[in-house]
């Protein structure tokens, strides 16, 4: 089987295991944890943050990071398609008490100064001012786009010009940094807080990393423990952590992999496939007549695993466990299994 449904379906690897076997670990409730203490140390240093903060999940770093930069009442100023407006279960509202003003970043992913001042809300009597701006790089849900410096740093630029503080939902930043040869301090140099996952392209089991000023990370340990993230002997998960740290170079791998896993499904008659940025690539079947629920149950009849990203869209997405065979082998089972079925029909 060649699972492409995610890259947060990697195994741990040994050194992960061994890692976590081995680990110092302490009640990191009461910050005695040293491998915890560790990893938040370097994960902040990793991108040019006073302080970072170990959370179970990207989701709850953004969450976390929405109930500290904005009071209840305020606006949420996020992409249309951005991870934290359409997956994250109404988190914003339930969680901080915040409404949700969407505009459409488009193919670029990631607003122009123009839309930034033009849904930015001051508050007055009569209306809901704006608390945050969330930014997302990679964009998910736009094909793993990887957004250049440039224009992260104008929306933050123009967001801070009108007292809006910026977190970025860096889920996947550091394919981001990769593709874009950017040093990932570079990257978010104008940003308030960056959360990133350690259990996506850098393999861990489990966890992410929200990283800010040092007093924005101390309230926001106060808000992970009200929704329920104190942890404690938690350098277990911490452990594989760092070692997910060293594997960001091997995103280029990926990404590679990527590219000839969409070079390859493009020539398939019937499918459209563009060019990825990154570790995610979307193929749109419906000149083969399949909507993507057919098309994923056709590629799982040949051990190809991927998952619907729309009526005619399916994703697939590369990872450290699919090597460049398996991105071979992919195109050439889908391939059959496509030309088969149009066979049959014919």
């Amino acid at each position: 089987m060649i699972d492409l449904r995610s890259d947060t379906v990697t195994l741990p690897s040994d050194e992960m295991r061994d890692a976590a076997r081995d680990a110092d670990v302490g009640d990191d409730v009461y910050g005695d944890d040293p491998t915890v203490n560790e990893l938040e140390a370097r994960a902040a240093e990793l991108v040019g943050k006073e302080a970072a903060l170990f959370v179970p999940s990207g989701t709850m770093g953004n969450q976390i990071a929405a109930r500290v930069h904005a009071d209840p009442g305020q606006e949420a100023l996020v992409d249309a398609k951005a991870h934290v407006y359409k997956w994250e279960v109404g988190g914003f509202a339930q969680l901080s008490g915040l409404q949700v003003r969407a505009y459409d970043a488009g193919e670029r992913a990631a607003p122009t100064p123009e839309q930034v001042r033009e849904h930015a809300r001051e508050e007055s009597l009569h209306v809901a001012g704006t608390g945050v701006l969330c930014l997302e790089n990679t964009h998910n849900a736009r094909g793993g786009v990887a957004v250049p410096k440039a224009d992260v740093d104008a929306a933050a630029e123009a967001a801070h010009d009108l007292g809006i503080p910026v977190h970025l939902d860096g889920a996947r930043v550091f394919n981001a940094c990769v593709a874009l040869d950017e040093d990932p301090t570079a990257m978010v140099e104008r940003l308030d807080t960056v959360m990133f996952c350690l259990s996506k392209g850098l393999g861990a089991p489990v966890g992410s990393v929200l990283a800010g000023p040092e007093s924005f990370i101390e309230e926001a340990l106060r808000v992970r423990k009200q929704f329920g993230g104190g942890m404690r002997q938690a350098g277990l998960i911490a452990a594989p952590g760092l070692v997910a740290l060293d594997n960001i170079d091997r995103l280029a791998d990926d990404h590679e992999n990527a590219r000839v896993l969409a070079e390859g499904l493009d020539a398939v008659a019937g499918l459209s496939v563009p060019t990825p940025d990154t570790n995610i690539v979307v193929v749109d079947s419906e000149d083969a007549g399949l909507t993507a629920e057919e098309f994923v149950e056709l590629c799982e009849g040949v051990d190809v695993l991927g998952g619907t990203f729309g009526e005619y869209h399916t994703r697939f997405t590369t990872n450290l466990n699919v090597s460049r065979e398996d991105a071979e082998t992919a195109v050439e089972l889908v391939a059959d299994a496509v030309e088969s079925r149009e066979v049959a029909e014919s």
